[in-house]
């Protein structure tokens, strides 16, 4: 296990550090459709973005089968008409993920979650627009950063009207997109993108503290951010302001 980074409280162990990132992502970024089994969260949207369509557990107590907990995750997503998936953090219980390989679930997709203090970070943005929706010059950034299928799209602009803490949807000269969520102390970084011809030009850093800025003013005192294993450039930027590697999951579906 990696060392535990500066917490969001000291008394947190390490399990209650990915809990309660864990908890705080489930109000970030909503589905509408849940069902809770066991230690299992079950969540389904349009089938877009992971979190929002996956099952993930919220504590690592032992369950009596595990094998049978994955068939009801299968049967949940299938009843939606979406593909199966199990969100591995470390706290599954134990043998699930056994379980799901022994069953043919593939992993892929490993990401860090990383978390620090905003306080060295924020800095306020003098060209910055705070948007209450994912307006469509918000989606154009984002999409020149990552592949926006439709159903991710049609997720993000509905998940707006789900939202039931303070959020907002940053974009500084129309040049690059974050979103913000804030949580009692915990803040959820998301979507950060620059446009191509903006880049090298300290953008993302900067938007990034204006997110953190921002967190402050809503009570927040952390920040929790998600980043794909393979991105070495994104994994650069964010621990070179100061966010920390607390824990990294992936994903499981059937083959």
């Amino acid at each position: 296990m990696p060392p535990v980074p500066p917490a969001i409280h000291s008394t947190l162990s390490f399990a209650g550090l990915i809990l309660a990132i864990e908890r705080a992502t489930l109000y970030a970024v909503p589905a509408p459709r849940l069902r809770f089994l066991g230690p299992l969260v079950l969540r389904a949207f349009h089938g877009g973005t992971g979190r929002a369509n996956a099952a993930v557990s919220l504590s690592p107590d032992p369950v009596s089968d595990p094998a049978a907990m994955l068939e009801e995750v299968r049967r949940f997503h299938g009843a939606w008409g979406i593909r199966p998936r199990l969100r591995s953090t470390p706290l599954d219980p134990p043998g699930l993920v056994e379980a799901a390989r022994e069953a043919g679930w593939r992993e892929y997709d490993e990401s860090l979650v990383l978390h620090g203090p905003l306080a060295p970070v924020a800095r306020p943005e003098a060209a910055l627009e705070v948007l209450a929706a994912p307006e469509e010059r918000w989606m154009a950034v984002l999409a020149t950063a990552e592949h926006q299928v439709e159903a991710r799209r049609r997720e993000k602009r509905e998940g707006a009207a789900l939202m039931t803490v303070p959020c907002a949807w940053l974009l500084p000269e129309d040049a690059a997109s974050l979103f913000v969520v804030a949580d009692g102390p915990l803040c959820g970084i998301f979507d950060l993108a620059v446009r191509p011809e903006a880049r090298r030009r300290g953008l993302a850093r900067r938007i990034v503290a204006a997110g953190a800025d921002w967190a402050i003013g809503q009570g927040c005192t952390h920040a929790y951010l998600q980043v794909s294993a393979t991105n070495d450039a994104s994994i650069a930027l964010n621990t070179g302001m100061g966010f920390g590697e607390s824990y990294r999951y992936r994903y499981l579906s059937p083959e």
